[in-house]
Order: structure tokens, then C-alpha cells, then sequence
């Protein structure tokens, strides 16, 4: 079939798949790379906020504790702030209180934590296990749907590296009168030095970083379609004005001297290839003038 078609409509279809391949070709590596960046950013929030609460967890271990600690065996009631991880979590239910943050969750998930409200939940449980089961990871990532939202988590293990942990989390009678006159006997117990006994997990909301990936694809795309449009219909005027209507003309002039018309010549100006052949096609009818008088001669 293309074979019939004119070499105008071939160079259209060709520009046409040329157009067409390179939007394919460009929207795929586009695409890519913005999810790329979309993933590096909530990344990045994520580490950064994790490397933030280790470091008030730190400072808790090493400067608030020892200043508290004398004081757990004379208050009536368990003072928390000894704990590092209750500093975490109240300092980030603080950076909570913005209206740009209040999607983002801290937890250190435990799967037998001595205040109920660090209880993990089933997928929790779930990232806990995984890294008691392969002491060598030390890092899950991924994404989770939540009522409000899909987020993206980073989950570390905590386990029980410090002996002054086990104070509290050993043995009832070990612990500190005024935590178990706050919390109780039933709970926290029984953990084993360097034992991973939580999860510490960082979630950041996703799905706007996504959609804000996805609307710049589109816009993108939409400038870089109408370049290539631009393009491609300047290609095909240029093609058709500096060769397809010369070699029309040509065509049009050969058509006249296959019938006998002598009269016309093969005008070309440049000398590109196409005039070359202008030259050639008039070489060719000068000597098809000659030898057709040849003929007519040897006729008389």
C-alpha cells in the first residue's frame, strides 16, 4: 500500500511516527524520573524526621535521665520524661500542631510496651517480627494506606541495647515503684538485652507529593507535545517547500517533454542534489533532441 501512496504523504506518515515515538519515548523517561523525585522527596522528609527524634531520644537517654532517675523510687508517680521514647513521641505530637504536618505520624511501636498506648498495631507487629526473624535488616520502606491517606513509612528496629533499659522493663520487682504504681504490673516486662522489642516508624503523607508529580507530568507533557507539533509541522513545510514542490515541478516538466515538448527545461537554481538532476534530466533531453532529429533526417 505504500508503494501507491506520494512522497508527500510519506514523509507526513513518516514524521507522524517519528512524532509519536518520541512522545511515547519521552513521557516514559518524564514519568520516571518525576516519580523518582516524588519518591527521593518523601524520602528525605521521612530521614529527616527520623534523625530528628533520634537525637531528642539521645539527649533523653544521656542528659535527662540521669537527672530524673534518683527521683523514681520517691514520686508517687512514674515521671515519663525519663523516657526517651515518650520524649519523642511528645515532641512530635507538638510539631503535630501545624496544619502542614498534622498528617504525619511518629510510633515506636512495641509489641509488649509498658504504656498501652505504644501497642502495635497488626501491621505493626508484622515490621517487628520481620526484623527479629533477619537481624541484618535495619531498614523496611514502603507505602500503607491510612484513613487519611497513603504514606510512606520508614521502619527501624528498636531493640534493648542499653542494661539501664532492663530497670524498668526486666522484672516487676526490679522496677521502679512509681512505674508500676502508674502502669501497672501487667505490661513491659520480660525484655532481654538486645532484643528487638519495637519498630520505630516514621510516616509522611504521600499522595500530594504524588499528584503534584502527576500534575507537572501533565503540564509537561502538554508544552512538550505542542513543541513537537511545532516542530514536525516545520519539518513537513520545509521538506515540502525545498523538495517535494521541486520535484513535482520537475515531474511536471518530464511529463511535458515525454509527450514531445522540447520547449521547457529542467530549471534549477541550486546545487544541491535536485539540481544535479536538473542538470542530468537536461542533458538527458538535449540528447534526446539530437537524436530524434537523427531520426527525422534519416526518415527524409
Amino acid at each position: 500500500m505504500l508503494k501507491n501512496l506520494n512522497i508527500g504523504t510519506k514523509v507526513n506518515l513518516l514524521l507522524i511516527l517519528v512524532f509519536i515515538i518520541s512522545i511515547l519515548v519521552t513521557s516514559t523517561a518524564l514519568s520516571t524520573l518525576l516519580q523518582h523525585r516524588a519518591q527521593n522527596e518523601v524520602t528525605s522528609k521521612a530521614l529527616i524526621l527520623m534523625r530528628t527524634m533520634n537525637s531528642v531520644r539521645t539527649y533523653t537517654q544521656e542528659r535527662i535521665n540521669p537527672l530524673l532517675k534518683s527521683r523514681l523510687e520517691t514520686e508517687a508517680q512514674f515521671i515519663p520524661e525519663t523516657v526517651p521514647a515518650y520524649s519523642a513521641i511528645k515532641i512530635f505530637e507538638k510539631f503535630r500542631n501545624d496544619e502542614e504536618y498534622k498528617n504525619f505520624i511518629y510510633r515506636e511501636a512495641t509489641l509488649n510496651p509498658t504504656n498501652l498506648r505504644d501497642k502495635a498495631d497488626r501491621f505493626e507487629a508484622q515490621l517487628v517480627e520481620r526484623f527479629r526473624q533477619n537481624s541484618n535488616n535495619k531498614e523496611i520502606t514502603g507505602f500503607r494506606n491510612l484513613p487519611q491517606g497513603e504514606v510512606f513509612y520508614i521502619a527501624r528496629p528498636l531493640a534493648v541495647t542499653q542494661p539501664s533499659c532492663l530497670e524498668c522493663h526486666s522484672t516487676v520487682d526490679k522496677a521502679p515503684k512509681s512505674l508500676l504504681a502508674t502502669y501497672g504490673t501487667e505490661h513491659g516486662f520480660g525484655w532481654r538485652l538486645n532484643e528487638i522489642v519495637a519498630a520505630q516508624i516514621i510516616s509522611v503523607p504521600s499522595e500530594e507529593v504524588f499528584k503534584d508529580a502527576a500534575h507537572t507530568w501533565s503540564l509537561m507533557m502538554g508544552l512538550l507535545i505542542a513543541i513537537f507539533a511545532i516542530v514536525v509541522l516545520l519539518l513537513n513545510f520545509l521538506i515540502k517547500k525545498a523538495i517535494i514542490q521541486r520535484i513535482r515541478k520537475m515531474e511536471k516538466i518530464a511529463q511535458r517533454v515525454s509527450t514531445g515538448d522540447m520547449s521547457v527545461d529542467f530549471e534549477e537554481k541550486s546545487n544541491d542534489e535536485i539540481g544535479g538532476l536538473a542538470v542530468a534530466f537536461n542533458r538527458m533531453k538535449s540528447s534526446l533532441e539530437i537524436a530524434l532529429k537523427l531520426l527525422r533526417g534519416q526518415d527524409n
